[in-house]
């Protein structure tokens, strides 16, 4: 049966299976990026989007990443991404340096204090995500549910579109 044709009322739209699977999906989502979020910032003192980027550029080493890359795998604008690493440098966590293949590039790379706040962050995160991600779960479960968010984030990330 067509979906659109199951759905003829405000009731029906907001009882709908789809809508309330999806809404479930971004309210934990919400809830567990406010929840590891915060104790990010509390122990570590950065921000969960800090933290992502710190974890981007752990994953790529030496000689750095371009801000653009680092926009595209954040989907933030070059602006938004430039601001965020202008207090990510002030914080002593990044360093700019000069792109040996781009005499004209730049390139942003962890500093020996971004790599410590790296670790000492994922610690935490992992503990994190151990008590409020997966403990709630039946153990059963757990690895076929990594498997399936892994499936729809890559899902997602191939539909958007790519910064120019």
């Amino acid at each position: 049966m067509d979906e659109q044709a199951e759905i003829g009322s405000p009731m029906e739209a907001a009882n709908n299976e789809l809508v309330l699977a999806f809404g479930r999906l971004q309210g934990a989502a919400n809830r567990l990026e406010y929840i590891l979020g915060r104790a990010l910032e509390r122990e570590c003192g950065i921000s969960h989007l800090m933290f992502e980027v710190l974890l981007i550029l752990g994953r790529t080493g030496e000689p750095g990443m371009s801000m653009r890359a680092i926009a595209q795998e954040q989907v933030l604008t070059t602006g938004g991404v430039t601001r965020l690493v202008d207090r990510m440098e002030a914080a002593g966590l990044v360093e700019r340096t000069e792109d040996p293949g781009d005499r004209r590039g730049r390139l942003v790379r962890l500093t020996p204090s971004g790599a410590e706040t790296t670790v000492r962050a994922s610690r935490l995160h992992v503990e994190n995500i151990r008590r409020y991600f997966l403990a709630p779960l039946p153990p059963e479960d757990r690895e076929r549910f990594a498997e399936n968010l892994r499936l729809l984030s890559h899902s997602a990330r191939d539909e958007l579109p790519r910064l120019p």
